[in-house]
């Protein structure tokens, strides 16, 4: 890509302007590919990640390796030398910042000599690499300090310190866009942008002494000096902040709005029998968020409630708690799960948990895509007829042709996995409103709660029935200690032989899956021949491994994974459940729901291409019954790496809770609005949830006396639009949990 020219603009441009009509189809066209920008909005909370000084030391010997990076430095020398292996030319340039020296390497490009010539300074981009023990940038991208700038004067005198001390914004790059051709851009739209009113009302500029929007803009984007990009960020953080809560506070008004049917248990009812036939008491913090769940279906507004819970915490205890609670008030329940193998899973345990007796009352129901069409109907009749109390699962329940009876209650299993029309379609089955019950298993900071879940009201349980034995969790560091290797075997079959079951998740279904990091190198001889990277575990070739050790000799393997027919997928669940396969190799189908208290021992293989919730996740389905759990927590991660401090943070702790503030520092940058998982932006820009709680609560306050003051949204048109352009749709349905 080219660097941004301007084009003939019109005048008024706007933030809600395309970037093609102010930039050029071209320039705009690379941006929209890079980073998914459309609007000038867009470029503009695009914003730098860091601000360099033309005169800085940047310590290119500490520069990560396979990593795009951004550096200043200086020429200090040009060799131009054939290949030896073919035609042609590398032109080899080293640059320095002063205290280390790092290569610049081109193929067959020897005109850049007349550019590169030793004395000249830029700013320069690309991949680090080692070729020889070196570092180096093979074809980076680079821009050039003209010479007629203020580094031209002599050193020392107040023009060059001054140009030397002018920060340098820069920006989330990619390979095809550089930080200074987004700079570049970012000037083009400024200078072309019209007025900008501000979101944030005037009197909580005032309040704060916040820049204005317009300033605020101009600051982090082409400051003179440090203070200006730091005053600029703290009032653009408020704004960010403030339109989020507002968007919250407006969905929990909305969804506070829906009138709907009250649903009380009877004194002596399905509940009252229910509860009194538990073999075992409710831990404090059922009895609690039940408690909080009875006063809400007891109400004439719709219940909107999240339950988080730790991993084994009976969550589903509780919901089904609440759809006893609907039972006997005469409606239904439907049970919304992400996966067929969690629906299924899920149907067995309330079935086991209600007993024959009340199963056979309530009967339960199994909805999903894969039942033959004989079942189906027979699904669909119970739930029209109001024979079927509860109807669990999948998107299948969405479908035009399931209608209930009386829908009094949705529960949604694992709401990050479904958006808001699909939880919608599903409401709009009820007459009148349905009460709404979230379910997560993943722990939730505050702050978190707070800026994710703020228009839910929020329940925790924390505490785990009594009889659990605790899980051991260990790290298996195969970079330090490839030997250990097959003690992994050992221990799961040492595991087999007490009768207990074992699991072993693997990151993917077959060697083809798994993702590839090498980089394409150029194809020369000179370049060094990347070596074979470890191949990523998949179930293909673990379930292969495994039957062919001789420690597994006569054992029972069984494999699961998302790509499997839905019946295969339930029989090997329900076989694994019954105690008739000993080891099963899977993927993360297994991560959530599934119950199986005689599997005492999990492998996870290269634990560090997972998440820190996502093994938590995982480990919580060992240690579920009066058996020791044991987790193995396999890497091969270097010492001191990110993705090796993320599996020892989940070794190191049982407590979900805590681990998710680590996740929230680990990942620096927390996506917590949606699960941005196909690589796009962030959807926080400058909000951070680890260290900005209690900026989210005043910006909370200030939206809350915004909204219910003379108008509402209607007197702050500002605020209306900056709304419509922050929430894409993407975060809209995470929003909408209404």
């Amino acid at each position: 890509m080219t660097s941004a020219t301007a084009p003939a603009v019109e005048s008024a441009v706007t933030l809600d302007s395309k970037l093609s009509g102010v930039l050029g189809g071209r320039t705009a066209s690379a941006f929209e590919k890079a980073f998914g920008m459309r609007t000038v909005s867009d470029l503009l909370s695009h914003y730098p990640r860091r601000y360099a000084k033309r005169g800085e030391l940047t310590a290119l010997a500490n520069l990560p390796l396979d990593e795009n990076v951004t550096i200043i430095a200086e020429v200090l020398r040009v060799q131009e030398r054939p290949m030896r292996a073919r035609r042609g030319s590398i032109l080899e340039v080293k640059i320095s910042d002063g205290e280390g020296i790092l290569t610049l390497t081109f193929f067959n490009q020897a005109w850049r000599s007349k550019d590169l010539v030793p004395g000249v300074r830029g700013i320069f981009a690309g991949k680090v690499s080692a070729y020889r023990g070196a570092l180096q940038l093979a074809h980076p991208d680079y821009e050039l300090f003209e010479p007629d700038s203020p580094d031209a004067v002599l050193p020392g005198g107040a023009a060059a310190k001054e140009w030397a001390q002018t920060p340098i914004p820069i920006y989330p790059a990619t390979g095809t866009v550089a930080s200074w051709q987004v700079q570049k851009a970012v000037g083009i739209v400024l200078d072309a942008l019209g007025p900008t009113p501000d979101p944030v009302p005037d009197a909580v500029v005032a309040e704060r002494g916040l820049l204005s929007f317009r300033h605020a803009l101009e600051g982090i984007h082409r400051p003179q000096k440090d203070a200006q990009w730091q005053r600029a960020r703290d009032a653009l953080r408020f704004q960010e902040a403030f339109v989020l809560q507002t968007a919250l506070l407006q969905q929990r008004a909305a969804s506070r709005e829906a009138a709907a049917t009250p649903r009380r248990a009877a004194p002596d009812g399905l509940l009252a029998r229910f509860d009194a036939a538990l073999p075992f008491e409710l831990t404090g913090d059922q009895v609690v968020v039940g408690r909080e769940i009875s006063s809400d279906l007891d109400s004439e507004a719709a219940m909107h409630r999240l339950v988080q819970g730790e991993v084994g915490s009976g969550k589903t205890l509780v919901a089904l708690r609440a759809m006893l609670a609907v039972a006997d008030s005469g409606g239904q329940s439907a049970l919304l799960a992400p996966t067929e193998v969690l629906a299924a899973q899920h149907l067995r345990s309330i079935a086991a948990m209600l007993g024959p007796d009340l199963s056979a009352q309530l009967m339960p129901t199994l909805l999903t895509g894969q039942l033959s069409a004989a079942e189906r109907k027979r699904a669909l009749l119970r739930t029209v007829s109001g024979q079927a109390r509860i109807v669990v699962g999948t998107h299948a329940l969405l479908g035009d042709a399931v209608t209930f009876f009386d829908l009094g209650l949705v529960v949604v299993d694992e709401q990050h996995r479904f958006g808001v029309e699909q939880r919608e379609a599903l409401r709009a089955k009820g007459g009148t409103p349905p009460h709404v019950l979230v379910l997560t298993a993943t722990p939730i900071p505050r702050t978190v709660a707070m800026t994710v879940f703020g228009d839910l009201d929020v329940s925790t349980i924390a505490q785990l029935p009594a009889g659990r034995q605790g899980i051991e969790s260990f790290v298996v560091p195969l970079a330090d200690r490839p030997g250990w290797e097959r003690r992994i075997w050992e221990r799961a079959s040492e595991e087999i032989a007490k009768g207990r079951q074992v699991f072993v998740v693997c990151p993917a279904i077959a060697g083809k899956d798994a993702e590839d990091d090498a980089e394409e190198q150029p194809a020369d001889a000179d370049a060094d021949p990347s070596a074979p990277a470890r191949p990523v575990a998949s179930v293909e070739s673990v379930a292969a491994q495994v039957r062919a050790d001789p420690l597994f000799a006569g054992k029972r393997i069984g494999v699961l994974h998302g790509k499997l027919p839905s019946e295969t997928k339930d029989e090997v669940m329900r076989a694994f459940a019954a105690g008739d396969i000993d080891l099963l190799v899977a993927t993360t189908v297994i991560e959530v729901g599934v119950n199986v208290p005689n599997a005492s021992a999990m492998v996870v293989m290269d634990a560090d291409r997972f998440g820190v919730s996502q093994l938590h996740q995982l480990r919580g389905r060992v240690g579920r019954g009066d058996i020791p759990g044991l987790c193995l927590l396999v890497t091969a991660a270097e010492q001191g790496s990110l993705a090796r401090e993320r599996v020892e943070a989940v070794a190191a702790t049982l407590d979900g809770f805590e681990l998710a503030n680590v996740d929230l520092e680990l990942r620096r940058e927390g996506d917590v609005l949606g699960s941005r998982q196909s690589g796009g932006r962030s959807s926080l820009r400058l909000l951070r949830v680890v260290s900005d709680g209690e900026l989210i609560a005043e910006a909370r306050v200030a939206a809350e006396e915004t909204l219910s003051g003379d108008g509402g949204l209607a007197a702050h048109p500002a605020l209306a639009a900056a709304l419509a352009r922050r929430l894409d749709e993407t975060e809209r349905a995470f929003l909408g949990r209404s």
